[in-house]
């Protein structure tokens, strides 16, 4: 695999050849102090130029340049996914070497909004002066009481339509409500949870994926065990030790921030779901 000064090289050399490519700039983890090296982390890369067009659906460009990837996604040439018709484009490319390149070509200006960047190349002074990268951009943002209120809401609310599901023994939708509309909510509050435990000075990872980091091992037990197989008895043991483990974050929260928790909305979904289990068995 080629190395990270190796690929940089080349991302480099590739712009600094081509007058149409005015600056460069990396995004993404590889930008970012704080994340954990490792060589499965992309290279998230910005070309900044003054015409879109040339490089519009360009794999003859590509190829040339970068070599011929072994896997490529373009979203802008999908039906699967909505184009923004904004005029920028984007290659994501897998390499032989297992090297991975996403590669957005814009045109309009960059606007930095804390995400962390670096600039790699700028013939004239197009990008902003950038500070240091940190991670603070992501770090874990103290609920609103409001906000708070709802994400208990919707995770007791949501409930109801996994009990439904596995009642009807129609798993596929029981799982849909669950492992995302559910668990959706599950993360949120994990996340203040850890951002309560760390005075919101941390941040735990797109989708949660630094909770092993942050949470006591305990209850990182308890979250592994809201991952259900397609048994509707092992769903149900996911759905209850879920409900325990909001429980938990979200009395912790709400004591730390002196927010109120609706302990009736909790017993009442609680009963609901014990009703719905007790007829099916």
């Amino acid at each position: 695999m080629r190395s990270e000064q190796e690929m940089l090289d080349l991302i480099i050399s590739v712009a600094k050849k081509d007058e149409r490519i005015r600056a460069i700039l990396m995004l993404g983890s590889r930008a970012n102090p704080s994340v954990p090296r490792d060589k499965y982390q992309d290279y998230d890369i910005t070309y900044f130029v003054k015409d879109v067009k040339p490089f519009y659906n360009n794999i003859e460009w590509i190829n040339e340049h970068f070599g011929k990837p072994v896997m490529m996604q373009m979203p802008e040439n999908m039906t699967l996914l909505p184009n923004t018709g904004d005029g920028h484009f984007i290659y994501l490319m897998i390499f032989e070497d297992g090297n991975r390149i996403d590669l957005s070509i814009e045109y309009t200006p960059y606007i930095d909004d804390g995400e962390p960047a670096i600039t790699l190349l700028d013939k004239d002074n197009y990008l902003p002066q950038l500070p240091t990268p940190s991670d603070k951009h992501w770090y874990i943002k103290h609920p609103t009481e409001k906000l708070f209120a709802d994400c208990c809401n919707e995770f007791w609310w949501c409930l109801n339509n996994v009990g439904k599901g596995i009642a009807r023994n129609e798993l596929p939708y029981a799982m849909k409500m669950f492992n995302e509309y559910v668990r959706d909510m599950l993360n949120k509050m994990l996340e203040w949870y850890i951002g309560v435990n760390n005075d919101f000075s941390v941040s735990a990872g797109k989708f949660g994926k630094y909770f092993k980091n942050y949470l006591p091992a305990h209850l990182y037990k308890m979250y592994l065990k809201t991952y259900s197989d397609a048994d509707c008895d092992n769903l149900w043991t996911s759905v209850y030790t879920a409900c325990d483990l909001f429980h938990i974050a979200a009395v912790h929260v709400a004591n730390n921030s002196r927010y109120n928790y609706n302990q009736y909305e909790e017993n009442e979904m609680r009963g609901y779901l014990n009703k719905i289990k007790g007829e099916i068995y």
